[in-house]
C-alpha cells in the first residue's frame, strides 16, 4: 500500500473540485493556487483525469475543470488509479516482494490487515462520503 506524490495530488485536485457547486468549472491556474499542486504536474494529473473519464475540461473564456460525474458516483480508487498509482496487494513492507504467508515477515499479519483495510476503504469511499459539509 503507498500512495504516490501524484495520486495524492490528484485526490487533492478531485476535493477541491467536489467542492465546487455543480457544473461549475474553476480555472487551472486558480485550482493550481488553492491546492498548491504546481501548475505543470496538476496540468499533467488532469489530462490524465480527463482520460479516466473521471473529469471534464473546457479552454477558452468561462472554461475550466469540473467533475464528469456526480460525487457518488467518484471512488476514490478510480481517482488514484487514474492518477498512475496502482493500488498493489501483497507487497511486503519488509521488501521482500510479494507477501508470503509461507514464510511472512515480522510484520506480515499487521500489514496485511492494514493493506486490506486501504483497498476495501478506496473501493467503497466516494468523494462524497468525503465532501465537507456546507
Amino acid at each position: 500500500m503507498h500512495v504516490n506524490q501524484t495520486a495524492q495530488y490528484a485526490l487533492r485536485a478531485m476535493m477541491a473540485l467536489a467542492t465546487l457547486p455543480r457544473n461549475e468549472s474553476i480555472a487551472g491556474r486558480d485550482l493550481s493556487r488553492s491546492t498548491g499542486i504546481p501548475a505543470a504536474y496538476l496540468s499533467k494529473i488532469m489530462r490524465r483525469l480527463a482520460a479516466a473519464g473521471l473529469v471534464r475540461s473546457r479552454k477558452g473564456h468561462g472554461g475550466g475543470f469540473r467533475l464528469s460525474r456526480g460525487l457518488s458516483r467518484i471512488r476514490l480508487r478510480d481517482v488514484i488509479e487514474a492518477a498512475g498509482g496502482a493500488l498493489e496487494r501483497d507487497v511486503c513492507i519488509f521488501g521482500n516482494g510479494r507477501c508470503d504467508p509461507q514464510a511472512p515477515c515480522p510484520l506480515h499479519n499487521s500489514w496485511s490487515e492494514l493493506n486490506e483495510a486501504f483497498h476495501t476503504w478506496a473501493r467503497r469511499t466516494t468523494l462524497q462520503d468525503l465532501r465537507p459539509l456546507r
